[in-house]
Parts: C-alpha cells; sequence; structure tokens
C-alpha cells in the first residue's frame, strides 16, 4: 500500500509505495482509509519542533483525522465488514483513573493515532489498523468529507458545550478551522450572537458564513474597546480561545464579564503570564476549562446528528481536496496560510 510516513527524527516526510498493509488481530479492523484531513498541529509534526517532540513519537504515519470503510476484521472486532468510521485518535486504556470515569478522551496512559503514540500507524495510508474500540461507526446520511471533518467539529463542540452558551453572547479568538467550526456549534447550540476575533481579513469573511454575528480583525481595531462597547462595558460573558496565541491569552481574562466563562483550546507555545491576576480572574469568580479532544463518543453522537439534521454545515471550512499523492502540494498551502481544511484522499 501507499503511505506518507515520518521515518526518523527530522523535517519532513516521505512517501513509500509499497509499505506492507497490515493485518487486524484481536478486536482490530483493517479499514480503507477514504478521506484524511490535515490537522494545524501536523505542521509541528512535519517540521518536528518542540511540540512535537512532545506529543509524538517517530516512526510513525501521519493523520489523526480520517474516516475509512473496514475491510477486515480480527476475530474479537466488534465491527463487520462494510462499516464506515470514524477514527477516535485518543486511544485510551480503560484502566486508569480518568478512563475509570469515564474519561477516556483525557486517559493518563493515552497512545494516539497518527502520532506515533502506542501505534505507528495514521491516517496518511491507503489502509489502517486500529482497535474497534476506537470506531466511530457512522449511523446518519453523511458525506465522506462531512465525516472526515466530525474529529475537528468534535473538538469545537466539546469546548462550547463546556462553556454553556443558550443566550449568551461568546466571543471565539482564533479562527482556524476548529474556530470557525466554533462559531457553527455555538449558533446551532443556542448562542445569542457570535463575536469571532482573528487577524486574517479572509478567515474573518468565511467565520461570517460560518455564524459570526460580528467579526474583528484585532491587527486594526483594539479587541477589548469592541467588546467593552458591545456589553455596555459589562465584558463578555462566554470565550472560547481557540488561537493559541499567548498574547490573546494573557489579554482575554481582562474582556470577560464578572462571572463569566472561559474554555481553552488553542495550544501556547509560550508562558503565559496575566498583568492584573486580582481584577482580571479572581475577583472575577470566572470558570476556566480547557479542553484536550472530543468526549468519547457523546461528542461523535452529537456532531454527525447536528450535520445530518443540517443545523451546521461544516463544508465551507474545506479549502483544498487532493490526492495523497499530492501530499506535498497539500503542505505547501498550509504552510503558506492560504488554506483552511485541506483534504485528502488516499486511494487516489
Amino acid at each position: 500500500m501507499r503511505a506518507v510516513i515520518k521515518e526518523e527524527a527530522g523535517e519532513g516526510y516521505v512517501m513509500r509505495e509499497h509499505v506492507t498493509t497490515p493485518e487486524p488481530e484481536g478486536d482490530e479492523v483493517l479499514i480503507r482509509v477514504e478521506r484524511v484531513s490535515i490537522c494545524g498541529s501536523d505542521i509541528a509534526l512535519y517540521k518536528w519542533n518542540e511540540v512535537a517532540r512532545v506529543i509524538a513519537t517517530v516512526p510513525f504515519i501521519p493523520g489523526h483525522e480520517a474516516v475509512g470503510t473496514v475491510v477486515k476484521c480480527g476475530p474479537q472486532a466488534a465491527l463487520t465488514i462494510g462499516q464506515q468510521i470514524g477514527v477516535e485518535n485518543h486511544f485510551y486504556c480503560g484502566k486508569c483513573y480518568c478512563c475509570e470515569h469515564e474519561r477516556g478522551d483525557i486517559c493518563q496512559n493515552m497512545g494516539q493515532y497518527g502520532h506515533g503514540k502506542k501505534t505507528t500507524h495514521g491516517g496518511f495510508s491507503q489502509y489502517s489498523v486500529l482497535s474497534s474500540k476506537y470506531c466511530f461507526p457512522l449511523t446518519r446520511n453523511i458525506t465522506l468529507d462531512e465525516a472526515v471533518l466530525l474529529e475537528p467539529c468534535g473538538v469545537a463542540h466539546n469546548a462550547i458545550e463546556q462553556l454553556e452558551i443558550q443566550g449568551e453572547d461568546v466571543l471565539i479568538i482564533g479562527c482556524g478551522p476548529i474556530g470557525l467550526l466554533g462559531c457553527a456549534v455555538s449558533k446551532a447550540m443556542g448562542a445569542r450572537r457570535v463575536i469571532s476575533a482573528d487577524i486574517d481579513q479572509s478567515r474573518l469573511d468565511l467565520s461570517k458564513t460560518m455564524g459570526s454575528d460580528l467579526v474583528v480583525n484585532t491587527s486594526r481595531e483594539d479587541l477589548k474597546e469592541v467588546i467593552m462597547r458591545e456589553t455596555q462595558q459589562n465584558g463578555i460573558g462566554r470565550i472560547c480561545e481557540m488561537s493559541g496565541a499567548a498574547s490573546m491569552v494573557n489579554n482575554m481574562f481582562s474582556l470577560l464579564r464578572k462571572g463569566g466563562h472561559v474554555v481553552m483550546v488553542g495550544l501556547p507555545k509560550t508562558p503565559l503570564h496575566v498583568e492584573n491576576p486580582l481584577p482580571d480572574i479572581v475577583f472575577k469568580s470566572l470558570t476556566l476549562k480547557t479542553v484536550h479532544g472530543r468526549r468519547i463518543f457523546h461528542t461523535w453522537l452529537e456532531c454527525e446528528r447536528l450535520i445530518a439534521e443540517k443545523k451546521i454545515d461544516v463544508l465551507p471550512v474545506i479549502s483544498h481536496q487532493l490526492s495523497m499523492t499530492q501530499w506535498e502540494t497539500a503542505f505547501e498551502a498550509l504552510f503558506s496560510g492560504s488554506a483552511c481544511k485541506i483534504i485528502l484522499n488516499p486511494m487516489k
């Protein structure tokens, strides 16, 4: 089979044409990978920077957002040939404290598909093998392009659900794919108004398509001035931090209303510093949560339902659809900043 592989530590991947197709054992299934999408974190994995060295182990096949069709089953597999599945890439152990308390999403011994953590397999391959317990069987009438976006949409859904946004104004900082999906999910889950902030005007324009009521280009406008003006000087009730930019994280607490809620999804690369911790954090009696992945499998079910019922449209975030043989073109687009969500077809 054909696969893109990170064979050793260092920048880049290689494509191999004759990789041995794995055989499923025990409860595993072999899937034909129908679609795989590229995540912003794949930049770190490609470049093999400090973040990558924390979250991944070589060698591995990248691609942690994948959807496929079961073509072969191990003797204890819980699925059948022909089923279409989404891959839950947080490989939970089922035995640690978190798993025993139904929090496999933050398993203390987590492996991770597409990262070399307890598996070398990933979605940048024509076929892939994984335990059937990490497969989400698709049951609704959604397309493969929609299905491959269940994973990133699930991150957005998990974050927005934690914010309790019904009837609230929500500020989404960062309009990458997950932030954009967060705009759509926010409106579907009952937000009164969605405000999005970014430095890229094209992403802000797309956020309007995804559901934003007001956009703020923070390279041109002072975000705090806008938020205070729009909230009668009270501050915003809900903030979803999707950018990971330390400067935004450091300042976002000053935007928050007393008693407000914050959820952090973006990955800061530098230390955080809050200038006025007493008035901006302690005296606000705020609620701060963080999100890592999806609630298994609650989030998958909810996102599939929202898409199938046309409550959200995830397809506008797709900027490129390419054959996996064009993986170098895909990463060039990703590095240039011209891409939003890139979908690859490994079978082409």
